[in-house]
């Protein structure tokens, strides 16, 4: 599928959605902007009434922050989408391929996508002609299904 295909599909599926369902920020290329990523998500997931997805969602959206910030490019994009499930994307101005490591019990670092795996229900990466979207898809509760 070509890129302008893939950014033509992905912009469908989002604008099918009411602007309340879509939560957009572009994030400076600066460790410090981790904490205020998982503050963005915290209260969007409150607006949401999803407080219960707090805890994961704001750890799955710092490891996708602090990858993007270690390893790409900016411009650097968070996206939430609330639809069916919640959706949490990070995009990135490079085209470098995540993947996932086998951490050792000494390692400091190399769990995050492993650690997303376990929380998520799904996950992957898009590539379009500008860098790459990592996502990850966590189902909602019953209660806060988007009608």
């Amino acid at each position: 599928m070509t890129a302008s295909r893939t950014q033509a599909r992905r912009s469908s599926r989002t604008n099918a959605l009411g602007p309340d369902r879509v939560a957009t920020w572009d994030l400076a290329l600066d460790p410090a902007i981790v904490g205020h990523a998982r503050s963005l998500t915290g209260s969007q997931l409150a607006a949401w009434q999803l407080d219960e997805l707090a805890f994961t969602t704001e750890l799955i959206v710092s490891e996708l922050v602090t990858n993007a910030i270690r390893y790409a490019r900016a411009p650097i994009q968070l996206r939430l989408i609330r639809a069916a499930s919640l959706i949490c994307e990070v995009s990135d101005a490079s085209s470098t391929s995540p993947h996932m490591r086998q951490a050792a019990d000494t390692d400091e670092a190399g769990r995050g996508l492993f650690m997303i795996a376990q929380m998520a229900d799904r996950w992957g990466t898009r590539y379009s002609h500008t860098g790459k979207t990592i996502w990850a898809e966590c189902a909602t509760p019953s209660s806060a299904t988007v009608e």
